[in-house]
């Protein structure tokens, strides 16, 4: 048996992406070396039949942490703001895990091979979305052109999840932290520390994005040892665009030296007359080549 996996989270709407990303994962050789674990948060009856003849696991997700039904109306996909800080749980004969969202897919496996080597001594593996390109870090209300109102998400969030301040301003101006894509060791401090900020985020603030607010506090408060990798890794695609490499056929960073991108993420969407991107596989946008051109191109996996 492998003792690495790659873990993702998905429910009925997402399971064409979640497809998507496991094709990704299987057209790389070296995924003969990982295995895929699926947490299912509303999947139907037939598309658990289909993953489970591709996948390594396919486990139900539960509700780790106790969360009040008015604040979830049954809405199953929620859950993956909770259980993937459990992940050892639900598959403990594993040492090393890698998680992907299930709207992000592999363009390159060196960034699952950083991922796995990152985690490494109990370190967190994870990247900042913050990189070249990017204009704005955090956005600041202006009053009478002197006293600034800070509206940062890390900010907004744990205020609204009850953060006291000390904490809150130290998260203020932190570069974000997306835990869409992560790894870590079965054995790292870092769960524990992870699902104790979670629990506290939970009781308070909304579930959705609360498993986020509770790495940054890991992170940035309660300094868990982690390994920051680059923007390539973990390219969040509504936050700056990519260029394609026709040469190459493949996406890549949009400055130099233009390298190419581990992992596509279409987090938070991409959106075009209404349409999202993640929803429909028709939804085009217009990027640029390495050339200067521009053309319509989609950004999810296998999609010319």
């Amino acid at each position: 048996m492998n003792s690495n996996a790659i873990v993702t989270l998905a429910d009925s709407n997402y399971f064409e992406l979640l497809e998507e990303l496991i094709k990704s994962i299987k057209i790389h050789d070296q995924s003969k070396n990982i295995s895929i674990c699926v947490l299912d948060a509303g999947l139907t009856e037939q598309q658990v039949k289909i993953l489970k003849e591709k996948v390594y696991s396919v486990k139900k997700a539960e509700w780790d942490i106790k969360v009040p039904g008015y604040k979830v109306l049954k809405k199953e996909w929620l859950k993956s703001q909770v259980s993937r800080a459990f992940i050892p749980k639900y598959f403990p004969e594993f040492e090393k895990y890698l998680w992907i969202d299930c709207d992000a897919w592999v363009n390159s496996w060196s960034a699952v091979e950083l991922y796995f080597k990152a985690c490494e001594h109990g370190k967190l593996g994870i990247t900042q979305s913050i990189g070249p390109g990017y204009r704005i870090m955090s956005k600041v209300k202006w009053l009478l052109g002197k006293v600034a109102i800070i509206k940062s998400q890390n900010y907004k969030h744990a205020k609204a999840s009850g953060i006291d301040d000390e904490i809150s301003r130290k998260l203020a101006f932190a570069p974000h932290i997306n835990i869409g894509v992560f790894s870590l060791e079965k054995n790292s401090k870092c769960w524990s520390i992870w699902q104790k900020n979670l629990e506290k985020t939970l009781s308070k603030g909304k579930v959705f994005g609360s498993e986020g607010l509770a790495i940054n506090i890991a992170v940035y408060h309660d300094n868990v040892d982690v390994e920051f990798l680059p923007l390539k890794c973990n390219w969040i695609t509504s936050h700056l665009l990519p260029k394609y490499d026709t040469n190459k056929n493949t996406f890549v960073e949009p400055y130099l030296p233009n390298e190419t991108i581990g992992i596509i993420h279409l987090a938070a969407g991409i959106w075009k007359n209404n349409k999202d991107m993640r929803l429909n596989k028709d939804v085009k946008v217009e990027i640029k080549t390495l050339e200067g051109k521009k053309i319509d191109k989609s950004l999810r996996y296998g999609i010319k």
